[in-house]
């Protein structure tokens, strides 16, 4: 069970001002913020035996979730590279 381990925050502890500006300031950023914390929200109900899920249901929203986050970490890094 991943007790929502994976909060954007906890995922770039080092990058919170620049977290906090892409989503105040990047539309494209901020839909895919909301959309990694549902889809994390989502897996963290289903370890937690809250709502029911198959295993390909499963894994296919860890796949969505890791994709998510790779897509924010380069905006996250580049944002960074030139100052937000």
């Amino acid at each position: 069970m991943s007790h929502n381990a994976h909060e954007l925050a906890a995922e770039f502890p080092d990058d919170l001002e620049v977290l906090k500006h892409l989503k105040a300031t990047r539309g494209h950023f901020a839909v895919l913020a909301d959309r990694y914390d549902e889809v994390n929200g989502a897996i963290y109900r289903i370890e937690a035996e809250l709502d029911a899920a198959s295993d390909t249901r499963l894994e296919d929203l860890k796949k969505e979730r890791l994709c998510l986050l790779d897509q924010l970490g380069r905006m996250i890094r580049d944002a960074g590279a030139v100052g937000a």
